[in-house]
Formats: C-alpha cells, structure tokens, sequence
C-alpha cells in the first residue's frame, strides 16, 4: 500500500475542504438570498463540474497554469516553481472541480433559514456579518457539515482532474486513486485492493456521519426529517 499516497489524498482532501468553506459560504449565501434575474447563469456556472468531463476542466486548467496562461507566469514568479505537476496545482484544481459539492449543500442549508429570524436580528441592531455568524451559521451548521463532508470525500477519490493537472509525480502528485490505477496496471491486485479497501472505508465513514448527523438518512442537502 503507498502510504505517500494515502497521505497526499488526504492532505489534499482537508485543505480543498477548508477552502472551500471559505469560498463556498460566501457563493452559498448570495445564492441563496439573491433575486437577480441572471443568477440561474451563476447557478449553472457553479454546477458545471457536475457535468463537465473531467478531462475538459483538466486541460482548460492546464492551458491557464501554463506559462503562456493568465496564472502561471505570476505563479511561478511568486513560488518559484510551476503551477501545473505540483500539490498548489492539484489544490486549485480540486476546489474548481469540488465547487458544486460545497455550494449547493450550502445553498440549500443557508436558504432553509427562516428569514423572519435574520429580519428580527437586524431589527434588534445586530450587524449583518454578528447576525450571519451568531444566527444564520447556527441554524445552517448541519448543511454546512453535509457539504463539507461531500467535498472531503469527492476530492479523495479523483483521478480524472488530478492525472490531468498534476500528473503521475511520486510523493508530489501521486494520489491514492492515481496509486491504485498503477498498481491494478502493474496486476499488483494485492497492492490495489489495501489502498482501495482504506478508501472505501474512508468514503463509507464519511458519508455515513453525514446521513446520520442529517437525522434519518434523506438527501445529505435536503431539510432535516423531524
């Protein structure tokens, strides 16, 4: 079993997780409390990686890494490394393909919020940001905790984007599904089946706190069953 591997999966895994609360909140809030017209554009903007193929997004992404694109230039002269073929570049990667399962749970817990409370908090003269963190975050936190349980566990197991934007690099960007696509290619049946096996527990794990904390195993992003 490549415990590198594992190890790089996971690292990979918490830091897309704890981005994407902080971006993701901010996306879900407005999403969930906007009457624009076009917001249904940005809707479908964040939900794309849904559908998009896995290769698309990597090789888009590797066209704005590259040093003829918008972000790698201005990388590399801040790193001093290139973006495509390292961990930062597997990272930003995995937040733009993780986006939707972020967002969406967080749109569906921040809209499930009764707006008559917000209203009162404001009346009281609570600021916006003391009465989003002391009354909306509350209310919303099991949604929040689904979403980012779903994105933990969606970006452990990727292997489409991840080959595409940082290739097969051991101890940089060898990922644990990467390790296990290797090992079945290589007939290491053996070697496959402990990394898979340690996956599949850590998927299982992960999703089942999060049906459980949901009180009765509906939708990870549905209300709560009472």
């Amino acid at each position: 079993m490549d415990h590198a591997a594992l190890w790089l999966s996971l690292r990979l895994a918490g830091w897309t997780t704890i981005i994407l609360l902080g971006v993701g909140l901010p996306i879900a809030w407005w999403l969930a409390r906007s009457h624009w017209r076009w917001k249904f554009l940005v809707e479908a903007l964040v939900a794309l990686p849904l559908v998009l193929p896995p290769t698309v997004l990597g090789f888009y992404l590797l066209l704005a890494m590259g040093p003829r694109g918008p972000l790698g230039p201005a990388f590399e002269a801040l790193a001093g490394h290139s973006l495509p073929f390292s961990f930062e570049g597997l990272l930003l990667a995995s937040v733009l393909y993780s986006l939707p399962f972020a967002v969406q749970p967080f749109t569906a817990a921040l809209a499930g919020v009764d707006p008559r409370l917000i209203e009162a908090s404001w009346c009281l003269g609570v600021s916006r940001a003391r009465t989003f963190v002391r009354v909306v975050l509350p209310l919303a936190a099991t949604g929040i905790l689904s979403g980012m349980v779903l994105t933990f566990a969606h970006t452990l197991g990727e292997f489409g984007v991840v080959l595409m934007v940082g290739g097969n690099l051991e101890g940089r960007t060898r990922t644990a599904s990467i390790a296990i696509y290797d090992s079945v290619q290589a007939l290491d049946y053996a070697a496959a089946g402990r990394t898979s096996l340690v996956l599949l527990v850590v998927s299982f794990a992960v999703l089942a706190l999060t049906y459980g904390v949901r009180r009765g195993g509906g939708a990870p992003w549905g209300p709560p069953r009472s």
